[in-house]
């Protein structure tokens, strides 16, 4: 009778000390811009096999509609919860920095997902070299065409530094093939109808344009969607990644894109977010790299693809 009462304590001990364990497990909060497009949803994709694979409690939230307003909101909220480390994809970074000076000052390391800014305080960056996705866009548009040709440039955000460090890029390359850009138009988050009547005015303005670089894959869409109405036929690239852009360049109807790797970019947040938790250093900036999506390799990227979207 004495034994069991003594191993009755050590039980509860045992116990105790899981549940201290359990409470230990490092939290992280996770704030996007959207969870109902397909890039962000394979970013999430990305963020919980990382939170699986490096044991870490993680919560994934984002605004409806796009709202900057919300997503302010939303890390105010946070911010209450005091998360071990915050991570964040910033809609507009210069609006943002307020907000997230105060999870510096409660000793909440921040990190950038997607969207880059010049912010001393953050711990890292993980993402896209935006500048050199821009290049090789330009890069792949020149290799379709000839020194002299004129091409557009759709998707201009003055708010946002990742549309022009893309164009900054793009510029570059087709400059260096000798290809005179004639129009740089289009807002990015102008409406849909807006944006096909703005794309339709560079083809009437420009008859000579034989190719279109898009900022993101929704432009690109959109503007084949243009060219096949004007009976035209030109290289258009684009710089996601998208299902349905792949689609196309597997059946033949456009060159290529350059892709971003988001199922990467957010599996190695949660990768670095470890590191840090470990008390390891981490680089300012994480590359998760871009590929250029061919004929050659779309039907590969598809079905990656379409299994994280499950």
């Amino acid at each position: 009778m004495v034994k069991r009462l003594f191993v009755l304590p050590l039980v509860i001990v045992a116990l105790s000390f899981i549940l201290n364990s359990i409470d230990e497990k490092p939290t992280v909060v996770v704030v996007l811009k959207d969870l109902d497009s397909e890039y962000w949803r394979i970013i999430e994709a990305g963020l919980r096999k990382g939170f699986e694979d490096f044991d870490i409690e993680g919560e994934i939230i984002a605004p409806t509609n796009l709202s900057f307003l919300e997503q302010v909101d939303m890390l105010e909220r946070v911010l209450i919860e005091k998360p071990d480390i915050l991570i964040i994809s910033p809609m507009y970074p210069n609006y943002s920095i307020p907000t997230l000076e105060r999870f510096i000052e409660k000793d909440i390391p921040v990190f950038l997902l997607d969207t880059d800014h010049q912010w001393d305080n953050k711990t890292t960056y993980i993402g896209t070299d935006n500048v050199a996705l821009g290049r090789r866009a330009g890069a792949l548009l020149g290799s379709q065409l000839q020194p002299g040709n004129k091409v557009a440039l759709i998707g201009v955000d003055l708010y946002s530094p990742v549309a022009s460090e893309r164009m900054q890029g793009a510029t570059l390359s087709l400059e260096d093939a000798g290809i005179e850009i004639v129009a740089k138009k289009v807002n990015v988050y102008s409406e849909p109808l807006k944006i096909k009547e703005e794309i339709e005015k560079i083809i009437e303005t420009h008859p000579k344009v034989k190719g279109i670089i898009a900022i993101n894959d929704t432009l690109s869409l959109t503007a084949f969607e243009v060219i096949e109405a004007y009976g035209l036929n030109m290289p258009i690239i684009g710089t996601d990644g998208t299902n349905d852009m792949i689609k196309l360049i597997e059946e033949g109807e456009l060159p290529g894109t350059v892709a971003q790797n988001p199922y990467d970019m957010g599996y190695l947040s949660v990768e670095a977010v470890k590191k840090v938790i470990n008390g390891e250093n981490v680089d300012k900036h994480i590359d998760s790299g871009v590929d250029i999506i061919i004929k050659g390799n779309a039907k590969q990227r598809l079905e990656f693809q379409k299994r994280m979207l499950k």
